[in-house]
């Protein structure tokens, strides 16, 4: 048997209290909604437009009778402020003109009440005005609505789809116009620049992961060259330090991002994790020359078995992590002599690869083994990224560079919230300080050593 939908309608009903500033009292009579059955109502709706429009009707006069009650406590407040001929100086005065705003429920009409409020203030010498802590002036999105917006596009959601989309979803067009966007992307480019002005000598930075990004410019022949830098501060959390358009990873490039970094404040990171084809070695031995260097694992086993023939790459693959997965330096040592025993004959330039950088591909021995798993790989970066190059196969890239940038600088600082922090956050102090490392083990000082040249 079918279920016959019953017409209603929402109906002010109870009381509620609404406390609104600091200190202000609880107000009595603001309504709350109750959901009656409407007779004369058609019932012609089906079941998920009624619910909707329950859904935006209540939100309609929940907004209404809480900006009821915050305007009558905000003339209450100041009901004893009166001029000379003993009249208020704080009244109602009307509503403003009828507008719509876009909410998680959809989109709400509302009329805002008015206040006109004569006090001057001090200070100014301007007259005095009420504004709405529910309502902002001229808003007409809600801020959830407000940051889905830039989300929804860094995620692949075209331009021209957003009115249509989430007309749909919210029941109004109002706001999500492709010009919107637009505006959008022109405020995280002077974000982006103000970003890579701020200063960095409040923080230090323990690790940093580095890399060279590439993105297709739609309408320029050359593609941007992303050059990222994220870092592990001394309290163990993950933060970008800047994102520059470079040129092809050249030493040059580096050399400017590193010399700006340092310029602003920024100390020498202990420990570098990045491709071995960087230009960025050379630039952080002449400005960091301190740091030490790990390369990335990831990056050097695909460099390997490009040098392979495909039926001997699983093999290779399984002995090259008979390497970076090794319980120690020594064992890892072992496993790669064995590595360049077994290939070396017939592809010596595979076995090189290892052979060549073994020192810098194995420096993560020398550091706490809980944080062993990040410090192989530059894969911070790589997976923070994804999102971009997914942005780029919907867009087929952005349309100039330095909406690259912007979208790029957006996308890292929406993933930098959801960063986790380096496991056992608390040992890279301990690298800050200088503490010594063997095989991911704390090495303590040899105290009795140490009494003993004291005591001669």
């Amino acid at each position: 048997m079918k279920r016959a939908h019953l017409p209603c309608k929402i109906e002010v009903h109870a009381q509620v209290r609404i406390r609104v500033g600091v200190g202000a009292p609880a107000r009595e009579g603001a309504p709350m909604l109750k959901i009656v059955q409407d007779a004369a109502a058609s019932n012609k709706s089906d079941g998920g437009s009624l619910l909707d429009e329950i859904v935006r009707d209540g939100a309609r006069q929940m907004l209404a009778a809480a900006l009821q009650a915050e305007v009558a406590a905000y003339i209450e407040a100041f009901a004893d402020q009166v001029d000379e001929h003993g009249r208020r100086l704080v009244v109602r005065n009307g509503f403003h003109a009828e507008r719509e705003i876009t909410t998680a429920a959809g989109a709400v009409r509302i009329r805002q009440p008015r206040v006109n409020d004569k006090r001057i203030d001090e200070v100014t010498g301007q007259r005095r005005r009420f504004a709405s802590s529910i309502i902002p002036a001229w808003a007409r999105k809600s801020p959830q609505v407000a940051e889905v917006l830039p989300l929804l596009y860094l995620h692949g959601l075209s331009t021209s789809d957003f009115g249509p989309a989430l007309t749909q979803f919210l029941g109004s067009g109002a706001g999500l116009s492709a010009a919107t966007i637009t505006r959008l992307t022109s405020n995280w480019q002077d974000e982006a620049r103000a970003f890579n002005q701020r200063s960095l000598a409040d923080v230090d930075y323990v690790y940093v992961w580095v890399d060279g990004i590439h993105l297709k410019v739609r309408l320029e022949q050359d593609k941007v060259c992303l050059l990222v830098m994220i870092g592990v501060r001394a309290d163990g959390t993950k933060e970008l330090i800047t994102l520059s358009d470079g040129y092809r990873e050249s030493t040059q490039s580096w050399l400017d991002v590193l010399r700006d970094c340092k310029r602003r404040g920024m100390r020498a990171p202990v420990l570098a994790i990045g491709d071995g084809a960087l230009g960025f070695w050379a630039a952080l031995r002449e400005v960091f020359p301190e740091t030490r260097e790990q390369r990335c694992w990831f990056h050097k086993i695909a460099n390997v078995l490009n040098c392979l023939p495909k039926s001997a790459q699983p093999g290779a693959k399984a002995a090259l992590a008979e390497i970076w997965n090794a319980e120690d330096r020594d064992h890892a040592e072992t496993a790669a002599k064995q590595f360049a025993a077994e290939y070396g004959v017939k592809w010596p330039k595979a076995a090189a690869k290892i052979t060549d950088d073994l020192d810098v591909l194995l420096t993560f021995y020398d550091y706490p083994a809980q944080h062993w798993i990040h410090l192989r790989t530059t894969n911070p970066i790589e997976s923070t990224f994804a999102t971009v190059r997914l942005r780029q196969r919907v867009t087929k890239g952005p349309g100039s560079r330095a909406a690259g940038i912007a979208m790029a600088f957006k996308l890292l600082v929406s993933a930098q919230h959801r960063w986790r922090s380096i496991r056992a956050p608390h040992l890279a102090a301990q690298v800050r300080a200088g503490a010594t490392f063997k095989n991911g083990k704390l090495v303590e000082p040899e105290t009795n050593q140490t009494t003993q040249q004291q005591v001669a």
